[in-house]
């Protein structure tokens, strides 16, 4: 599991890069986005600490992550779009950055999926 969220995670970053570096395009304008993908997991991270340890099906706390990790998933998607519309950068590469956020994104709910169940083999003993 760790070798393909690895793997997915370098496709991801690769699309990004694409759109980037290409000669065509030229501009760096769209890794701003990375600053996106380092904080989609922070509210996670509160709530998980600041929320009890029951079970319940709901809480007020976590659900208030969702929603801010929601609005971050968002912008990073609204972000290559904006920069598109306003002529920033081109239509193709805004197209390669969604692809990429669309991996990492999945990337990052792959290893919460697959590491935060809470047992012997998670992310928390790291």
């Amino acid at each position: 599991a760790l070798v393909a969220l690895s793997f997915s995670g370098a496709i991801g970053l690769t699309f990004l890069m694409l759109g980037c570096a290409l000669e065509y395009y030229g501009v760096y304008w769209p890794l701003f986005v990375l600053i996106f993908y380092f904080i989609c997991p922070i509210p996670h991270f509160i709530a998980k600490r600041l929320g009890d340890d029951s079970d319940a099906a709901s809480s007020a706390c976590r659900e208030l992550a969702y929603f801010f990790t929601t609005g971050i998933v968002v912008s990073a998607f609204g972000l290559p779009i904006i920069l598109a519309r306003v002529e920033a950068i081109k239509w193709g590469a805004c197209g390669l950055v969604l692809a990429g956020n669309a991996v990492i994104f999945l990337t990052i709910l792959g290893f919460f999926l697959v590491f935060g169940r809470g047992d012997d083999f998670s992310w928390e003993q790291w």
